[in-house]
């Protein structure tokens, strides 16, 4: 809660200094808020991060109780006040916002404002948020209190460090995912090697104990004996890896999110534009969720890093009683006709295993110049 007002440029060293201190996008959001309602002043600040459906992805205030926040109820939408702001990238100070022709009212457990001050953070020409505070506190006077073109100027100020300070945080953000995905890529190297090597010896020791059984049965069994102690490492070895390996928003959060996460890390990542969406999917079984991520991450790789393509899209919806994923680019795509030579180079027999392995199937369409679908269709969904 805000103790007061703080003046000069102390206060401001301060609060941008406060902003700078995170790297989680949540903390620096909080951060924003708390430094600009108490820099300005106000009884209620907030700030909202939109999302590409209309509403906010996070929404971020300060001076309303934890009560007040849940008795409110679900995040607001772009609209009213907020959409302007986010639209016409211009600030927004009001006497009363309760009579601006825009104003589209609240809920009723709602806090009563007046005054406002609000102004889009601009990332280049990107509006990457929108933070506005209520009710200034500093009675004029006469009487009256608002918000002066003085502070106007002040959270202008405050808002160009504000998205320099969520931008370097997003960033961290990112990196800490890719570097995330990159060990994995790193761990599912080593253990190819590992089991590879461990499968080598197993078949040798086998094909040995095949030669002994006839001339030599003691030797036969003590290479037996060597053949079940190497399928006992090998089997240990993989069990480890999967739990390892297993993508750990998986399990909390089921496919849809997770993809999406993934989706969003790597459209920000790649020059390629990558969108996904999702329709009338319900929760799979845990294999199922497991194929069909693994399948969208080895598609998304090929058409990220090999066919040159400007947009991917990735789909997942129910369709007859399956589930289905598809993942399409425009990229070089290649010739079907040669599909047993690119194959394995691109990824295709494990992921038709992948397919297979939990009852699925799995289809390729491409041609050269035209880009190529991938799509994986399973039971259930």
């Amino acid at each position: 809660m805000s103790q007061g007002p703080r003046s000069g440029l102390a206060a401001v060293s301060s609060a941008l200094l406060a902003m700078s201190r995170h790297l989680e996008v949540r903390d620096v959001l909080k951060t924003i808020v708390a430094s600009a309602r108490e820099l300005l002043d106000a009884e209620y600040a907030a700030l909202g991060v939109p999302d590409d459906h209309g509403g906010f992805a996070q929404f971020v205030v300060d001076g309303v109780s934890d009560e007040q926040w849940k008795a409110i109820g679900p995040l607001p939408r772009q609209h009213g006040i907020l959409a302007a702001m986010l639209r016409e990238a211009k600030a927004e100070r009001l006497a009363d916002v309760r009579k601006d022709p825009r104003f589209e009212g609240w809920p009723s457990a709602h806090p009563e404002m007046a005054d406002f001050l609000g102004l889009p953070i601009r990332d280049g020409d990107e509006i990457i948020g929108a933070l506005f505070l209520a009710n200034k506190r500093c009675p004029r006077p006469n009487g009256a209190c608002g918000f002066t073109e003085e502070d106007e100027d002040l959270l202008s100020i405050l808002a160009q460090h504000a998205a320099i300070a969520l931008t370097n945080a997003r960033l961290y953000e990112r990196s800490r995912e890719l570097t995330i995905a990159e060990e994995r890529s790193r761990l599912a190297h080593e253990l190819h090697d590992a089991v590879s090597q461990k499968l080598f010896s197993l078949r040798l020791t086998a094909q040995a104990a095949a030669a002994l059984v006839d001339r030599d049965p003691g030797r036969a069994k003590g290479e037996l004996q060597q053949v079940a102690a190497l399928a006992a490492e090998a089997a240990d070895e993989l069990r480890a890896a999967v739990v390892e390996l297993r993508p750990a928003g998986l399990a909390e959060d089921g496919l849809v999110a997770t993809l999406r996460t993934q989706v969003q890390v790597l459209d920000r990542a790649h020059t390629a534009r990558v969108t996904f969406t999702s329709r009338g999917v319900r929760a799979l079984p845990a294999a199922h969720e497991e194929a069909m991520l693994r399948v969208a991450q080895e598609a998304l790789h090929n058409a990220l890093r090999h066919s040159g393509a400007e947009r991917v899209e990735v789909a997942l919806e129910r369709h007859d009683g399956a589930a289905v994923l598809r993942v399409t680019d425009d990229g070089g795509g290649f010739d079907p006709a040669s599909i047993r030579r690119a194959g394995r180079h691109l990824g295709l027999v494990s992921m038709r295993d992948r397919a297979s392995g939990v009852g699925g199937r799995l289809t390729v369409e491409s041609a050269p110049g035209k880009g190529t679908t991938i799509e994986m269709e399973v039971p259930g969904g």
